[in-house]
Protein backbone atom coordinates (compact mmCIF):
# COMPACT_ATOMS: atom_id res chain seq x y z
CA UNK A 1 0.00 0.00 0.00
CA UNK A 2 1.43 3.37 -1.05
CA UNK A 3 1.74 6.22 1.09
CA UNK A 4 -0.80 8.04 -0.04
CA UNK A 5 -3.48 5.26 -0.09
CA UNK A 6 -2.46 4.70 3.75
CA UNK A 7 -2.84 8.45 4.76
CA UNK A 8 -5.93 8.37 3.15
CA UNK A 9 -7.24 5.04 5.00
CA UNK A 10 -6.39 6.31 8.34
CA UNK A 11 -7.38 9.97 7.81
CA UNK A 12 -10.94 8.90 6.95
CA UNK A 13 -11.62 6.33 9.45
CA UNK A 14 -9.93 7.94 12.41
CA UNK A 15 -12.10 10.82 11.62
CA UNK A 16 -15.22 8.70 11.41
CA UNK A 17 -14.54 7.43 14.82
CA UNK A 18 -13.72 10.84 16.43
CA UNK A 19 -15.49 13.26 14.44
CA UNK A 20 -18.40 13.67 16.73
CA UNK A 21 -16.27 14.78 19.62
CA UNK A 22 -14.16 16.96 17.52
CA UNK A 23 -17.86 18.77 16.85
CA UNK A 24 -18.30 19.02 20.65
CA UNK A 25 -14.42 20.16 20.73
CA UNK A 26 -14.98 22.93 18.13
CA UNK A 27 -18.88 24.24 19.48
CA UNK A 28 -18.21 24.15 23.23
CA UNK A 29 -14.59 26.07 22.31
CA UNK A 30 -16.74 28.23 20.39
CA UNK A 31 -18.86 29.04 23.44
CA UNK A 32 -16.36 29.51 25.68
CA UNK A 33 -14.91 32.51 23.76
CA UNK A 34 -18.58 34.00 23.17
CA UNK A 35 -19.24 34.44 27.15
CA UNK A 36 -16.89 35.89 29.65
CA UNK A 37 -16.15 33.95 33.01
CA UNK A 38 -17.42 36.59 34.75
CA UNK A 39 -21.38 36.36 33.26
CA UNK A 40 -20.81 32.42 33.72
CA UNK A 41 -20.21 32.93 36.89
CA UNK A 42 -22.88 35.75 37.77
CA UNK A 43 -20.31 38.14 38.87
CA UNK A 44 -22.06 41.07 36.95
CA UNK A 45 -24.87 40.49 39.77
CA UNK A 46 -23.19 40.67 42.84
CA UNK A 47 -24.18 43.42 45.16
CA UNK A 48 -21.34 45.74 45.24
CA UNK A 49 -20.06 46.56 48.66
CA UNK A 50 -18.04 48.86 50.43
CA UNK A 51 -15.11 48.33 52.09
CA UNK A 52 -15.47 48.00 56.11
CA UNK A 53 -12.95 47.83 58.91
CA UNK A 54 -13.56 45.35 61.98
CA UNK A 55 -14.55 46.94 64.91
CA UNK A 56 -11.96 44.91 67.58
CA UNK A 57 -12.83 47.45 70.25
CA UNK A 58 -16.64 45.87 70.62
CA UNK A 59 -15.78 42.24 70.19
CA UNK A 60 -16.68 40.44 73.65
CA UNK A 61 -14.36 37.79 74.76
CA UNK A 62 -13.65 35.14 72.03
CA UNK A 63 -12.32 32.63 74.17
CA UNK A 64 -15.46 31.83 75.70
CA UNK A 65 -16.46 30.23 72.26
CA UNK A 66 -17.36 26.93 72.73
CA UNK A 67 -18.93 24.10 69.71
CA UNK A 68 -21.75 21.72 70.60
CA UNK A 69 -20.35 19.69 73.64
CA UNK A 70 -18.40 22.22 74.98
CA UNK A 71 -16.04 21.74 72.03
CA UNK A 72 -13.29 24.30 71.42
CA UNK A 73 -13.01 25.98 67.75
CA UNK A 74 -9.38 25.78 66.02
CA UNK A 75 -9.57 28.44 63.81
CA UNK A 76 -11.71 32.07 64.64
CA UNK A 77 -12.65 34.11 61.61
CA UNK A 78 -13.79 37.77 62.02
CA UNK A 79 -15.82 38.82 58.84
CA UNK A 80 -18.80 41.80 58.14
CA UNK A 81 -21.97 40.51 56.86
CA UNK A 82 -24.71 42.75 56.25
CA UNK A 83 -26.24 41.64 59.73
CA UNK A 84 -23.62 42.77 61.19
CA UNK A 85 -20.04 41.68 62.49
CA UNK A 86 -19.65 38.05 62.64
CA UNK A 87 -17.23 35.44 63.46
CA UNK A 88 -16.89 32.01 62.06
CA UNK A 89 -15.83 29.55 64.01
CA UNK A 90 -14.16 25.97 63.09
CA UNK A 91 -13.76 23.16 64.81
CA UNK A 92 -11.64 19.73 64.32
CA UNK A 93 -14.43 17.33 64.33
CA UNK A 94 -17.52 19.46 63.81
CA UNK A 95 -18.98 21.79 61.61
CA UNK A 96 -18.72 25.38 61.62
CA UNK A 97 -20.31 27.81 63.66
CA UNK A 98 -21.40 31.54 63.15
CA UNK A 99 -21.61 34.11 66.21
CA UNK A 100 -22.40 37.56 66.30
CA UNK A 101 -19.09 39.14 67.43
CA UNK A 102 -20.26 41.30 70.08
CA UNK A 103 -22.66 39.23 71.78
CA UNK A 104 -21.35 35.79 70.88
CA UNK A 105 -24.73 34.73 70.37
CA UNK A 106 -25.25 31.36 68.28
CA UNK A 107 -26.79 32.91 65.01
CA UNK A 108 -26.66 29.17 63.25
CA UNK A 109 -27.74 26.92 61.34
CA UNK A 110 -29.36 29.56 59.16
CA UNK A 111 -33.31 28.78 58.47
CA UNK A 112 -35.03 29.23 55.23
CA UNK A 113 -36.36 32.77 55.70
CA UNK A 114 -32.57 33.68 57.10
CA UNK A 115 -30.43 31.99 53.87
CA UNK A 116 -33.38 33.78 51.40
CA UNK A 117 -32.49 37.23 53.08
CA UNK A 118 -28.89 36.82 52.43
CA UNK A 119 -29.30 35.51 49.08
CA UNK A 120 -31.39 38.76 48.08
CA UNK A 121 -28.82 40.75 49.57
CA UNK A 122 -26.01 39.11 48.23
CA UNK A 123 -27.65 39.99 44.19
CA UNK A 124 -28.49 42.97 42.45
CA UNK A 125 -31.98 41.74 41.29
CA UNK A 126 -35.32 42.99 42.09
CA UNK A 127 -37.42 39.59 42.00
CA UNK A 128 -37.98 38.25 45.10
CA UNK A 129 -36.96 33.98 45.24
CA UNK A 130 -39.47 31.35 43.91
CA UNK A 131 -38.32 28.51 45.92
CA UNK A 132 -35.61 27.33 48.88
CA UNK A 133 -34.78 24.03 49.20
CA UNK A 134 -32.36 22.37 51.60
CA UNK A 135 -29.34 20.87 49.74
CA UNK A 136 -27.79 17.70 51.60
CA UNK A 137 -26.05 16.08 49.45
CA UNK A 138 -23.26 17.26 46.27
CA UNK A 139 -24.35 17.14 42.83
CA UNK A 140 -23.09 18.22 39.05
CA UNK A 141 -24.03 21.56 40.14
CA UNK A 142 -23.02 22.33 43.23
CA UNK A 143 -19.69 20.77 45.33
CA UNK A 144 -19.53 23.06 48.06
CA UNK A 145 -20.08 23.73 51.80
CA UNK A 146 -22.70 21.42 53.30
CA UNK A 147 -25.95 21.10 54.24
CA UNK A 148 -26.67 24.26 51.96
CA UNK A 149 -30.04 26.26 51.10
CA UNK A 150 -30.57 26.70 47.11
CA UNK A 151 -32.27 30.02 46.73
CA UNK A 152 -34.34 30.27 43.46
CA UNK A 153 -34.55 33.65 41.64
CA UNK A 154 -36.60 33.75 38.20
CA UNK A 155 -34.40 35.50 36.55
CA UNK A 156 -32.40 33.50 34.69
CA UNK A 157 -32.95 30.34 36.60
CA UNK A 158 -29.75 31.91 39.07
CA UNK A 159 -29.50 29.76 42.44
CA UNK A 160 -27.89 31.41 44.95
CA UNK A 161 -26.24 28.64 47.56
CA UNK A 162 -26.34 30.06 51.27
CA UNK A 163 -23.93 27.49 53.46
CA UNK A 164 -26.61 26.28 56.39
CA UNK A 165 -23.23 26.28 58.99
CA UNK A 166 -22.10 29.92 58.39
CA UNK A 167 -24.36 31.61 56.14
CA UNK A 168 -22.09 32.54 53.69
CA UNK A 169 -22.62 32.42 49.42
CA UNK A 170 -20.76 29.74 48.20
CA UNK A 171 -22.26 29.67 44.94
CA UNK A 172 -23.93 30.87 42.13
CA UNK A 173 -25.93 29.13 39.67
CA UNK A 174 -27.56 30.44 36.45
CA UNK A 175 -28.84 28.61 33.40
CA UNK A 176 -26.23 30.15 31.57
CA UNK A 177 -23.81 28.08 34.19
CA UNK A 178 -25.71 25.26 33.41
CA UNK A 179 -24.81 25.55 29.47
CA UNK A 180 -21.51 25.98 30.12
CA UNK A 181 -21.18 23.49 32.68
CA UNK A 182 -22.54 20.54 29.78
CA UNK A 183 -20.53 21.96 27.11
CA UNK A 184 -17.30 21.67 29.12
CA UNK A 185 -18.39 17.87 30.50
CA UNK A 186 -18.41 17.37 26.68
CA UNK A 187 -15.04 19.47 26.20
CA UNK A 188 -12.97 17.26 28.65
CA UNK A 189 -15.13 14.03 28.34
CA UNK A 190 -15.91 13.88 31.53
CA UNK A 191 -19.63 13.04 31.96
CA UNK A 192 -19.88 12.37 35.51
CA UNK A 193 -17.59 14.85 37.52
CA UNK A 194 -16.73 17.14 34.73
CA UNK A 195 -13.23 18.07 36.88
CA UNK A 196 -10.62 15.86 35.37
CA UNK A 197 -9.38 16.45 32.05
CA UNK A 198 -6.25 13.94 32.08
CA UNK A 199 -8.45 10.41 32.23
CA UNK A 200 -7.32 8.09 29.91
CA UNK A 201 -10.22 8.18 27.23
CA UNK A 202 -9.51 12.09 26.35
CA UNK A 203 -6.04 10.78 26.18
CA UNK A 204 -6.97 8.36 23.67
CA UNK A 205 -9.57 10.23 21.51
CA UNK A 206 -6.49 13.16 21.38
CA UNK A 207 -4.26 11.22 20.34
CA UNK A 208 -6.09 9.86 17.34
CA UNK A 209 -7.57 12.81 16.35
CA UNK A 210 -3.75 14.16 15.94
CA UNK A 211 -2.68 11.30 13.89
CA UNK A 212 -6.16 12.29 11.70
CA UNK A 213 -4.83 15.45 11.00
CA UNK A 214 -0.86 13.91 10.69
CA UNK A 215 -2.59 11.75 8.03
CA UNK A 216 -4.23 14.74 6.24
CA UNK A 217 -1.26 16.83 6.05
CA UNK A 218 0.36 14.43 4.52
CA UNK A 219 -2.66 13.90 1.84
CA UNK A 220 -2.30 17.74 1.40
CA UNK A 221 0.43 17.01 -1.44
CA UNK A 222 -1.19 14.47 -3.51
CA UNK A 223 -4.00 16.00 -3.33
CA UNK A 224 -2.44 18.95 -4.94
CA UNK A 225 -0.78 17.01 -7.34
CA UNK A 226 -3.55 15.16 -8.52
CA UNK A 227 -5.83 18.21 -9.33
CA UNK A 228 -3.14 19.66 -11.24
CA UNK A 229 -2.76 16.91 -13.50
CA UNK A 230 -6.71 16.57 -13.78
CA UNK A 231 -6.82 20.21 -14.66
CA UNK A 232 -7.62 20.84 -18.03
CA UNK A 233 -5.31 22.64 -20.55
CA UNK A 234 -7.07 25.51 -22.25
Amino acid sequence: MSLARLASFVHKWLALLVGIQIVFWVVSGLFFTLFPIQQIRSENLIRPTEAQTIETATLASLASLRGDENALPTKLTIERRPIGQVVVAEFADASPILFDATTLQRLSPFNAEQASAVARAHVTLASEPTDVTLVTEESAEYRGALPAWRVQFPDGGLSVYVAQNTGAVTARRSDLWRVYDTLWALHIMDWQNHEDFNHPLIIIVTLITLLSVVAGVVLIPYRIRFRSRSKPVA
